[in-house]
């Protein structure tokens, strides 16, 4: 695209060159670091392990707005990344998993209506929906009665998002990807039984999915106006 004749101003089009591309990610890097050396215990919620959890997604969100061309995708993207957030917040205390789960929730929604309905792709969702069932029936006998119904809407909602973000393909189906086997082996390993460094897998592929979601706003349409 010619930047000049697409009114796009020169300074925006130079901002998503990938050089300037990683300077604006270096704080969502940054943040990531800081979680991982710290790697506070989750038996020890405080305020200041809610931040530092928090932090990344909303380095991502302001990273957003910096620097891809905008629109409505990026807008829904940045409303999927702070609703992570509260999401995080909420998983670091005790008893507020339904909190956190609900947050969740409406971070899928504006996922998949970032991500789109077209091309539908009908066998995709056949694919998707046989593996979600599958992963529920596995993990329902270790519910507790009060968790089926909520755990199952959960994985409604996230299996939509999967569904679009492959059908959509590139980054956006990478991280939907990513997202679902976090929060697949998130719930094994709080519901089931331990898994080995269960929570290290959890939060690495949730950071990288949302890492990857976040970068398929580069290549969205619509060039950033404000």
């Amino acid at each position: 695209m010619d930047a000049g004749k697409e009114g796009l101003p020169l300074r925006i089009h130079c901002l998503v060159q990938p050089p300037n591309i990683c300077w604006w990610l270096s704080p969502f890097f940054l943040t990531c670091s800081i979680y991982f050396l710290l790697w506070i215990p989750e038996d020890q919620p405080s305020w200041v392990s809610t931040l530092v959890k928090c932090l990344p997604d909303l380095c991502l969100a302001a990273f957003l707005w910096a620097v891809p061309p905008g629109g409505g995708y990026t807008r829904l993207l940045q409303a999927a990344l702070v609703c992570s957030a509260v999401g995080d917040a909420y998983l670091i205390w005790p008893g507020a998993f339904l909190p956190g789960m609900t947050a969740f929730a409406m971070a899928h929604v504006h996922y998949s209506w970032a991500f789109g309905f077209s091309p539908l792709r009908p066998g995709l969702l056949l694919l998707v929906f046989l593996a979600a069932v599958l992963c529920h029936s596995l993990l329902q006998p270790h519910l507790e009665p009060g968790m089926v119904l909520p755990m199952a809407a959960y994985e409604l909602v996230l299996s939509v998002t999967l569904w679009r973000g492959l059908a959509r393909g590139g980054s956006a189906g990478w991280g939907a990807l990513l997202f679902a086997v976090s929060d697949a082996v998130l719930a094994w390993d709080n519901f089931a039984q331990s898994l080995p460094h269960g929570h290290l897998v959890t939060m690495s592929t949730y950071y990288a999915a949302q890492l990857l979601i976040t970068l398929s706003a580069l290549g969205s349409q619509g060039p950033k106006t404000d």
